[in-house]
């Protein structure tokens, strides 16, 4: 490995900060005293750029180079973090009594911001890793990347009750740690020359050619699915950690157990998905990952901590490997569009932004409980997906 990949690295790092939107739903429910509904708007907040800005993202990308797109994610979302922390969330305890409404809203414009900037380092991340890379080390150091991510990602669910219960801080201090993290990168790449290798822009990706695939049925039908898998992936990492506190009574805990449930098997259930792939079709391991799937969220629907726990586990290593297979699956069948179908695979990451707040509305009506009925709806599109993938 160079010393040009250890920055891109810690790019991935940061990338993984834009998930802590999960955990954070119940943080800030309990800390604003809000409905399930309106905690879940900050999945919006989170997700609603992948939508809105990611194809435009790769057209300047082309144009402007992947470097200075990176380093403009790393920036806004640094901006976005500074919000909160300007306005006294930063670890120690505070009264937040009568302006608990402001301080929420300054909450879901630093979310926004750093969705945004996490949509850019998802966009120009895996690209310039290859420019870094020495040859027959891409795939690794991808792999390396995103598992890193799974890092960042994790801090969401980890940081906060060790911090609680070590130094009795609360969970704000995300903010100034993730700012820490992404200063250090944002300087560290700015003084790492890369040299890129020069893209086609003959062939540039753009938001009309895209929506024109959307004709092809089979293409909508998977573009869909990462639509539907995504909101139902972000609503169980929101929904698990206020699942462990409102139904089976678990507070200081209650992160730790949620990542260890749910966040854990994903990461586990991914790296065992490498493996299974070299042996199994990619289609008929998309039928088993979602049937197994449903069979986790049929036992948590059961209600019985036992079977709920087993059934979380169950969840979180069917998910494990869904994006990927619909990518890879809808890639080999049209590889020729393979530019405008990543596109849209990224684009359609939004319904982490749509599908969450329906789960909080279903939560506050029925509880937290049945809340899950979203997911498992979600659950049964993707099962037509997986029987319609291979035809």
């Amino acid at each position: 490995m160079n010393k040009k990949t250890l920055p891109i690295l810690f790019a991935f790092l940061c990338m993984g900060f834009g998930d802590v939107v999960g955990p954070l739903v119940g943080l800030a429910k309990d800390t604003f005293e809000l409905t399930n509904f309106l905690a879940m708007l900050l999945t919006f907040s989170g997700f609603i750029m992948f939508g809105l800005i990611s194809v435009p993202t790769g057209v300047i990308q082309a144009k402007k180079g992947k470097k200075k797109v990176l380093m403009t994610g790393l920036s806004i979302a640094l901006i976005g973090l500074l919000i909160p922390i300007f306005s006294g969330m930063y670890g120690v305890k505070t009264d937040l009594s009568g302006n608990n409404d402001s301080v929420f809203y300054i909450i879901l414009f630093a979310i926004l911001l750093l969705g945004t900037g996490a949509t850019l380092l998802q966009v120009a991340g895996n690209p310039i890793m290859r420019d870094v890379s020495d040859d027959g080390n891409f795939s690794s150091n991808l792999s390396l990347g995103q598992s890193i991510k799974a890092i960042g990602s994790s801090l969401g669910f980890l940081l906060p009750p060790a911090v609680l219960i070590w130094l009795g801080m609360d969970w704000s201090i995300l903010f100034p740690v993730f700012a820490g993290l992404i200063l250090i990168t944002l300087i560290w790449l700015y003084f790492t020359p890369i040299k890129e290798e020069a893209i086609d822009t003959s062939n540039v990706v753009s938001l009309g050619s895209c929506l024109k695939l959307l004709g092809n049925r089979y293409i909508a039908m998977m573009v869909v699915g990462i639509f539907i898998y995504v909101g139902a992936e972000v609503t169980m990492s929101s929904q698990v950690p206020i699942l462990m506190k409102e139904f089976f009574g678990f507070n200081e805990f209650g992160l730790w157990i949620s990542w260890s449930l749910f966040f854990l098997p994903i990461f586990l259930g991914r790296l065992f998905g490498s493996f299974v792939l070299k042996k199994v079709k990619a289609s008929i391991f998309l039928k088993l990952t979602i049937i197994f799937s449903i069979i986790g969220l049929t036992l948590l629907l059961l209600g019985i901590k036992t079977l709920a726990f087993a059934g979380i586990v169950l969840v979180g290593l069917g998910f494990a490997n869904i994006f990927p297979l619909i990518f890879s699956i809808t890639i080999d069948k049209y590889p020729e569009r393979s530019s405008e179908l990543s596109g849209l695979m990224v684009t359609a990451i939004v319904g982490g932004a749509f599908i969450p707040p329906i789960a909080g509305f279903v939560a506050d009506l029925s509880g937290i409980l049945l809340s899950f009925v979203v997911p498992f709806a979600c659950l049964m599109y993707l099962l037509f997906v997986s029987l319609k993938a291979d035809k």
